[in-house]
């Protein structure tokens, strides 16, 4: 990042690297209210429930005689919605605030307790579930039979409207009950645990009927894209609009898989594996359902229509359970609803951490991020370990940029030269091309040996870009000072321009032989255009790139110095 050519080249690709996240963006994106950021409504039930479910948002079920996808014959027994507001469950642990809709038993809003909207305010926590009209997203599981079986729409009954995590113990649990006049009943509990965000669910199903009951369970989760502000400079900087928004799953044969919902219809999700789990994805947070990893599960996405908008739609269904008269059987799930925290998240369940997308440069990207989380736990502060890092990834290249910084130098050295030949030939392009060829073979410079030891430096920014873009860890960090939010983009614009000044300072050190006129003006305009650029992105990036320009510069200088006092004293 120090020769005039190597500048340009990074700015162009960084550029446009961000220019190509942006097209897929704008055009590969559905647009809908967001639920990250989401104010806290209250809990009396703020949404009513369709009079009747949307076509497609309760599955077909499969009996031993049936096929998935052939529709099961209506559902005696199940209790039909209304629109009046169902009582709700609220339970509180010390990093989740769940609401329990009675009408479904459906996991409804969300807070996770420990991610404030806005830095310290802890009475905004961030809703990722959040069953208002514009903001849609349930985590939502019933049953179906051509019996009696209640699913995400019935109505259940309570034992009580409030649950909390009492100190001293380490889990809570939240049971429903739903009974039919046939003898079937299910009681679906939810079962929290201290410090986690994995609820535990499991639906018992009595048959006090005379008659065998089959039917299946199913999962889902139910949403509308959130919209992103991609308007003006600041919506180009949008950490928010270059990560994945849509449904991902895993399972141990074709590992992490993603759909945006713009391909919900065009490539749906139908297929049947065992030990893997379905989710929707959004920055920093999200949501995903696991069933049993010993049952095999059909896995399905769909598009339904909503009440205010189209939602999407993300499913596991059990295979077929048969409870015989007098008998009662459990299917057991987990819910994950959180953030994308990697040190735990493959702890929940195989592949979970894939949901921290890194791209093509994960291979890179993991070991940075743990890299970073290793310097954090030494220092206590994530900006020091983004500090700590460059320097880390400065000395695995010291040798690579040595040999960049010395041809650099040998380069200047021949400026007086070049601008003589310059004088010789005018503006004979050609002759003057020739003619510098001929004194780099004279001289042994290779004029690439500065540039190639950028090329190899280059992914490994981009995957540390990913890396301070997708880590939660790093969402509304402080550093010192005035960068209390290392998320967010400096306040006081300290880094942009201390940036700016590395970059006019290195450009001194830098050699401009055989520069075009458009070429010089160029480099003079960068350190503006970059310094105006990361005015608008967060500072943890804004860092790592001051820190890294800074230590380039003093590493120049020191290899420079001593070139030319290796010369003198040849002399």
């Amino acid at each position: 990042m120090t020769s005039p050519r190597n500048l340009l080249l990074i700015a162009l690709l960084f550029l446009s690297y961000l220019l190509w996240n942006a097209w897929q963006e704008d055009y590969n994106h559905v647009a809908a209210p967001s639920t990250a950021q989401t104010p806290i409504a209250a809990s009396t039930g703020a949404a009513s429930a369709p009079a009747s479910p949307a076509n497609g948002e309760v599955p077909s079920a499969t009996t031993p005689s049936a096929s998935p996808g052939v529709p099961a014959p209506a559902t005696p027994g199940a209790a039909t919605p209304s629109n009046a507001p169902a009582p709700r469950v609220v339970v509180t642990t010390d990093v989740l605030r769940i609401e329990i809709d009675t009408r479904g038993g459906n996991i409804v809003t969300a807070d996770l307790l420990a991610y404030p909207q806005q830095p310290k305010d802890t009475a905004h926590p961030v809703r990722l579930l959040d069953d208002s009209a514009a903001h849609f997203f349930e985590a939502q599981s019933g049953l179906v039979s051509a019996q009696a079986a209640p699913d995400h729409t019935a109505t259940f009954a309570a034992e009580k409207n409030a649950y909390a995590l009492a100190d001293g113990v380490d889990s809570v649990e939240v049971p429903l009950t739903w009974t039919d006049p046939s003898g079937v009943s299910v009681r679906k509990v939810f079962v929290f645990k201290r410090g986690s965000y994995a609820i535990e669910q499991r639906e018992e199903i009595t048959n006090k009927s005379g008659t065998s009951w089959s039917g299946n369970a199913y999962r889902q989760l139910q949403r509308i894209p959130p919209v992103i502000d991609t308007s003006g400079i600041k919506g180009y900087s949008n950490t928010e609009r270059y990560s994945f928004v849509g449904a991902a799953w895993y399972n141990a044969s074709d590992k992490f898989q993603k759909l945006k919902f713009d391909n919900f219809a065009k490539e749906p999700l139908n297929k049947s594996f065992a030990g893997g789990w379905a989710a929707m994805l959004q920055h920093y947070f999200f949501a995903a359902w696991i069933p049993d990893a010993a049952e095999t599960d059909q896995y399905t996405t769909a598009v339904v229509q909503g009440a205010e908008a189209p939602r999407y739609l993300v499913r596991t269904l059990s295979p077929t359970i048969t409870v015989e008269p007098g008998e009662t059987k459990t299917d057991t799930a987990r819910l994950y609803v959180g953030p994308k925290l990697q040190s735990t998240l493959d702890d929940v369940a195989p592949g979970l951490s894939l949901t921290v997308d890194y791209g093509v440069l994960t291979v890179i990207s993991k070991p940075l991020h743990w890299i970073l989380a290793q310097l954090h736990k030494l220092t206590g502060n994530w900006g020091f370990a983004i500090i700590l890092l460059v320097v880390l990834i400065k000395a695995a290249f010291f040798k690579l940029s040595e040999t960049q910084y010395r041809s650099m130098a040998r380069m200047r050295k021949m400026q007086p030269r070049i601008e003589a030949l310059k004088a010789r030939y005018g503006d004979d392009r050609q002759k003057m091309n020739q003619a510098m060829m001929e004194l780099y073979q004279k001289e042994k410079i290779n004029p690439l040996g500065g540039c190639l030891p950028m090329l190899v430096q280059i992914p490994v920014f981009f995957a540390l870009y990913w890396v301070l873009l997708e880590s939660v860890e790093l969402r509304q960090a402080p550093f010192i000072l005035w960068i209390q939010n290392l998320s967010a983009p400096d306040p006081y614009f300290v880094l942009p321009v201390l940036n700016g000044l590395a970059m006019i300072a290195t450009q001194m050190l830098t050699p401009s032989a055989g520069m075009d006129p458009m070429q010089a003006k160029m480099m003079k305009i960068m350190p503006v255009a970059f310094s105006v650029l990361f005015a608008f992105f967060p500072a943890g990036l804004v860092l790592y790139w001051t820190v890294n320009g800074t230590l380039s510069l003093l590493q120049q200088w020191i290899i420079t110095k001593r070139i030319d006092a290796g010369e003198k004293a040849k002399a």
